[in-house]
């Protein structure tokens, strides 16, 4: 990247200013997340985010775009997305319309021709007005590349994709550029940082792999689940706080179909929050456990281990009592 370009990436100048700049909109970075976003903009490489639903893939992108003062372009992948959904397409409705304003202004355009050669050359100089830029409609892939200080480029569930989006993908972030060939080729001027997210929903290919950063969030311990919950919800008393991290992280070791993720953590703090709750009480834990949980068989298998789970997540007193008076009983 050429240094006398003023772009929105100038904070990214080392993984520990990565790592403070992240925590001041509310994301708790790990040395890995910010050694892979360090990397990203130094190597022009987009970053590829596999782990479970909810650990924060999509978060990143979105945060560091909030910290940069960038605008995020969020691509959503599904099945049967194609080019013309994802770079661009014509905008057909407009030139719908500009035919018709030729077709009354026909005589006037062409009266003075004495041939129809002639009519036929001036007819021909109108189609480079059709397909010009001011009828190219812009899908994310294309804005991310035409933004003058940079972008955050999303690409959220690259798995969900058909296997040919994914090859043409490939080639459109090697360079950075897109080729329209009504047009010619559009080079990004400063590329953007491009974030891929994947949740496993089916094998990606080595050539995309090769291209990307690999990085794999899983689900937090307790310590950095408490900072993050606490960034999201600064409200939450500290003893509530680490009772609910307890209570959760417990969760994620039963037999469950799915595990609690990070944001239905912070929506049960918010939850508990909003309940007047300052302590986990086995009844505000039984009537909003479906805050947390998204399955009815894993709410059935939880619900009868809520006794000891929430004894555990109190934790005893220096009497050998936990908060509800029942002896910890180990």
């Amino acid at each position: 990247m050429a240094k006398d370009i003023s772009t929105g990436y100038e904070p990214l100048t080392s993984i520990e200013a990565v790592t403070s700049g992240l925590s001041t909109v509310g994301y708790i970075s790990t040395r890995e997340i910010s050694t892979s976003v360090f990397l990203a903009h130094g190597l022009r490489k987009p970053i590829l985010i596999e782990g479970p639903a909810g650990v924060g893939k999509t978060d990143l992108a979105q945060s560091l775009a909030k910290w940069l003062d960038l605008p995020v372009l969020r691509l959503q992948c599904y099945e049967g997305l194609d080019e013309g959904k994802a770079l661009y397409e014509w905008k057909y409705g407009k030139q719908l319309l500009y035919t018709q304003i030729l077709k009354e202004k026909l005589n006037e355009l062409i009266g003075s021709a004495d041939n129809l050669s002639q009519s036929l050359g001036k007819l021909a100089s109108f189609e480079d007005l059709f397909f010009s830029e001011q009828f190219l409609e812009s899908r994310p892939l294309l804005t991310a590349m035409q933004q003058p200080a940079g972008s955050v480029l999303l690409i959220d569930e690259i798995d969900k994709s058909d296997e040919e989006f994914e090859a043409f993908l490939l080639e459109v972030l090697s360079d950075y550029q897109v080729t329209v060939p009504e047009i010619g080729t559009i080079r990004a001027n400063v590329p953007p940082i491009v974030i891929l997210t994947s949740n496993n929903v089916r094998e990606l290919g080595d050539a995309l792999k090769r291209r990307c950063l690999h990085l794999h969030i899983g689900f937090p311990d307790a310590a950095r689940e408490r900072l993050i919950v606490q960034a999201r919800v600064p409200d939450v008393a500290e003893t509530l706080l680490k009772q609910l991290v307890s209570f959760v992280q417990g969760v994620r070791e039963t037999d469950v179909k799915k595990r609690p993720s990070i944001s239905e953590t912070v929506d049960w703090a918010r939850t508990l929050l909003l309940m007047h709750a300052s302590a986990l009480d086995e009844n505000f834990v039984r009537s909003t456990l479906n805050v947390l949980l998204k399955h009815e068989s894993d709410i059935a298998a939880v619900s009868k281990e809520i006794p000891r789970l929430v004894r555990e997540a109190a934790g005893p007193d220096k009497a050998g009592r936990t908060s509800s008076g029942y002896p910890d009983l180990g």
